[in-house]
C-alpha cells in the first residue's frame, strides 16, 4: 500500500532517519540551523572576537605544519581543522564540543592540543548542572581511551605505553580544565543568584526606609499643627485685636499691628503648606504654590522687609517669557526669603540688594548686605537655614554659596536651572569668598560628608580578583605547565 502511494505521487519514498531530498540527517541540518540563527542573534563584538579566536586556532594548528613537516601532514591539518571547528561550537554546543576533543587528545598534532583545555573550560562552564557536566568529561575520556585502544591495534606492544601517555594527557588537558570550568560556572550561578537577592533586599530597604520616612513625617506634621498651628492662631487674634487698638489709641503704630496681623496670616499659611509637603510626596507637593517666585512675590517679599525698616533694593532681570518651572520658583522664594531673614537677624538696618536675572540655562539669585551697623553686629547663628538652602537647591541640581565679603558685608547666592532635573552640574556663583553665617565666623561649605558609593560588581579590584577565579587558576596551572613542556619539546625536534 505505502509504495502504491509512492508510486502514485511521482515521489522516490523517504527513508527513516533522513529529511530533505539531499538526504541529510534531520538533526544536523537543524543545529547548523540554529548555530546560524545564534550567531546573526549574537552582538557583533562577540562575533568579532570569536571569530578572531577561531583564526589564531587554525593558525597555530596549520602555521607549524609548514615549518616542519609531520609523518601524516593530512590528518594533521585536518586535525587543526577539526579544533577550530570545536573552538566555534564550545559556546552554543558545550557537550558536543567536550566529547569533540576526544580525537584531539590522541592525534598526531601536538600543536592542537593548545586548544583543547580551552574548549574544556569554557564548555563546561556553560552546562548545567554539575552532574552532566562531569558525565559527559567522563564520556569524552572514555572515548580516548577507545581510540587509544582501536589506534594501538597495529602495534599490541606499545598499548601500555599509550594508555599511559594518553591518560596523562586526558586528566591534564581534559579533567583538570574541566574542574576549573564547573567551578567558574557555579561561581557565576552563585554571583547572579547573589545579584537578584541584592536586588530585593534593596528594594525591600528602600520600601521600609520610605515607609518609615512617611510616617515620622506624619507625626512631625501632627506635632506642628498641634503646636504651633495653636499658637500662630494666637498670635494672629492678638495681633488683629492689638490693630483696632492702635487705630484708635495709637494711629502711628497702626502699620506695625497690621504688619504683625499679616505677618502671622502669611506664616499660617506656609505652616498649612508645609503640613502637605510632609504628609505627601515632595514631588507632588511642590506642584502647589506655584506663584512663589515670580517678580510679583518677591517684589512683596523686598516690600516685607523695607516695612521693617530696611533698606533693600531689587534688581529683577529675567524676562517674562521664561519657561521657569515651579520648583525652581519655589526656590528662588526661600532663596530671597533666608538672605532677608538672616540680613534682618544679624544685620539690620545694613544696606541690602536683592538680585534675580538670568545666567546662562539657568536663575542666579543672591542677597547681598553691606556692613551692619556696630549696635547690630550679630553674636551668630546656628547655619540651620543655610545648610537647609543647600540640601534643597542641590536635589535640584544647582549650586549655593554663602560667603563674608572683603568690605564686611554678606552675601548668599545660588544659582538654579530652569528645569529642576538633579542631574545637570550647577556652575559656581561668581564674586564669593567661602565664608560663615552672618556674624558665626566660620565658613558654610558643604555639607557633611557623603559616604562613596558602593563599586559596581564590573568594577575588578584586587580581592574580587584573587576571590573570583583562585581555584580555576591554581586548577589549571598543571595544564600550563604541560602545555608548555610538550611545545617547547615539538619546537626543538
Amino acid at each position: 500500500m505505502t509504495s502504491q502511494v509512492s508510486e502514485d505521487s511521482g515521489q522516490p519514498p523517504v527513508r527513516p532517519g533522513l529529511r530533505g531530498p539531499a538526504g541529510v540527517p534531520g538533526r544536523i541540518r537543524d543545529a547548523a540551523a540554529e548555530s546560524w540563527a545564534a550567531v546573526r542573534a549574537a552582538p557583533r563584538r562577540t562575533v568579532r572576537a570569536e571569530g578572531l579566536l577561531c583564526a589564531l586556532t587554525a593558525a597555530f594548528g596549520l602555521i607549524p605544519l609548514l615549518l616542519v613537516t609531520p609523518d601524516r601532514p593530512v590528518l594533521a591539518a585536518l586535525e587543526a581543522l577539526w579544533a577550530t571547528l570545536l573552538v566555534a561550537a564550545r559556546r552554543t554546543r558545550p557537550v558536543a564540543a567536550v566529547l569533540g576533543v576526544a580525537p584531539l587528545v590522541v592525534g598526531v598534532s601536538i600543536w592542537t592540543l593548545a586548544a583543547v583545555p580551552l574548549i574544556v573550560l569554557s564548555a563546561t562552564r556553560r552546562i548545567a548542572p554539575t552532574r552532566r557536566a562531569w558525565q559527559t568529561v567522563g564520556t569524552a575520556c572514555a572515548v580516548v581511551v577507545l581510540l587509544t585502544v582501536v589506534l594501538a591495534i597495529p602495534r599490541w606492544r606499545n598499548l601500555p605505553l599509550d594508555l599511559a601517555g594518553n591518560g596523562i594527557s586526558a586528566v591534564l588537558l581534559v579533567l583538570l580544565p574541566a574542574l576549573a570550568g564547573t567551578l567558574l560556572g557555579q561561581r557565576r550561578f552563585l554571583v547572579d543568584l547573589l545579584r537578584e537577592r541584592n536586588d530585593y533586599l534593596e528594594q525591600a530597604r528602600s520600601l521600609s526606609a520610605s515607609t518609615a520616612r512617611l510616617e515620622e513625617r506624619n507625626r512631625i506634621a501632627s506635632e506642628m499643627h498641634d503646636l504651633l498651628g495653636h499658637r500662630l492662631s494666637l498670635i494672629s487674634v492678638h495681633a488683629g485685636a492689638l490693630e483696632l487698638a492702635a487705630a484708635r489709641q495709637a494711629p502711628p503704630l497702626s502699620g506695625q499691628a497690621e504688619l504683625l496681623r499679616t505677618t502671622a496670616g502669611t506664616a499660617m499659611a506656609e505652616l498649612r503648606e508645609i503640613l502637605g509637603v510632609l504628609r505627601h510626596d515632595a514631588d507632588t507637593a511642590d506642584e502647589s504654590g506655584s506663584e512663589r517666585g515670580t517678580r510679583e512675590d518677591i517684589t512683596a517679599l523686598v516690600s516685607e522687609s523695607r516695612r521693617t525698616g530696611g533698606a533693600v533694593e531689587l534688581g529683577w532681570s529675567v524676562p517674562d517669557s521664561a519657561a521657569v518651572g515651579d520648583r525652581t520658583r519655589q526656590t528662588v522664594h526661600r532663596v530671597v526669603r533666608e538672605g532677608l531673614t538672616n540680613v534682618l537677624k544679624h544685620a539690620s538696618g545694613a544696606p541690602t540688594r536683592v538680585e534675580v536675572r538670568s545666567a546662562g540655562a539657568g536663575i542666579e539669585v543672591s542677597v547681598t548686605n553691606g556692613v551692619p551697623r556696630a549696635d547690630h553686629r550679630s553674636q551668630g547663628g546656628t547655619r540651620s537655614g543655610l545648610a537647609g538652602l543647600q540640601e534643597r537647591i542641590s536635589l535640584l541640581g544647582g549650586g549655593f554659596e554663602a560667603g563674608a565679603l572683603a568690605d564686611g558685608g554678606f552675601r548668599v547666592a545660588a544659582w538654579l536651572p530652569l528645569q529642576a532635573n538633579g542631574s545637570a552640574p550647577a556652575p559656581t556663583p561668581a564674586g564669593l569668598t567661602p565664608g560663615s553665617s552672618p556674624g558665626s565666623g566660620a565658613g558654610s561649605g558643604p555639607g557633611p560628608g557623603v559616604s562613596p558609593s558602593p563599586l559596581s560588581d564590573e568594577v575588578l579590584t584586587w580581592p574580587r580578583v584573587l576571590g573570583a577565579g583562585c581555584a580555576a587558576v591554581l586548577v589549571v596551572l598543571p595544564t600550563v605547565g604541560f602545555l608548555v613542556f610538550l611545545l617547547l619539546t615539538a619546537a626543538l625536534r
